[in-house]
């Protein structure tokens, strides 16, 4: 009677679920295997790409380094604050606070250079217009002007004038 009461399973049921197993077997064997595949593919490009970085260094040739302008005997002073009116103006005022940066070995006196170089800055200053010293442009061009009347003036022994404070008004 047992028997008579169980209810006769579905024919396709055991192979569909056999079939959907197999299937997802599959499916996993693969992405193991493509992840596997991926990341051995990724470790050997890597280790390429750094081989020929290393390489690529080590055909560089060495940096040497750069030795300071400003090595040795060198002094620097200040130098009084220069004001003067612009050119073709009575309106328009700059002041001018500056150091020169000099080598001490030198027999110049650098209190004698000093005040020379803060005429030359004063007379220059006199020439310019206020188009002239706006922007970024027009205060490079002022300090690169300066710096090479200034060199001019001391035949070399001063290495750089520095502009600390431009003031315009």
């Amino acid at each position: 009677m047992a028997k008579a009461l169980a209810l006769p399973a579905p024919a396709d049921s055991a192979p569909a679920r056999e079939g959907s197993l197999r299937w997802l077997l599959t499916l996993g064997l693969l992405t193991l295997l493509s992840a596997a595949i991926g990341g051995g593919f990724g470790l050997v490009m890597v280790s390429g790409i750094e081989k020929r970085v290393e390489e690529k260094y080590k055909a560089q040739p060495e940096k040497t380094e750069v030795a300071s302008p400003y090595a040795g005997n060198i002094g620097i002073k200040k130098l009084a604050p220069v004001v003067t009116n612009l050119a073709a103006s009575t309106e328009d005022w700059v002041r001018v606070e500056a150091s020169i940066v000099f080598k001490t070995s030198e027999e110049q006196n650098p209190d004698v250079m000093a005040g020379e170089i803060r005429q030359d800055i004063l007379a220059y200053l006199r020439t310019l217009s206020l188009a002239q010293i706006q922007g970024p442009s027009g205060l490079l061009h002022l300090r690169e002007d300066l710096n090479e009347r200034v060199k001019l003036r001391s035949k070399g022994v001063i290495q750089e004038l520095v502009l600390e404070t431009l003031i315009v008004q």
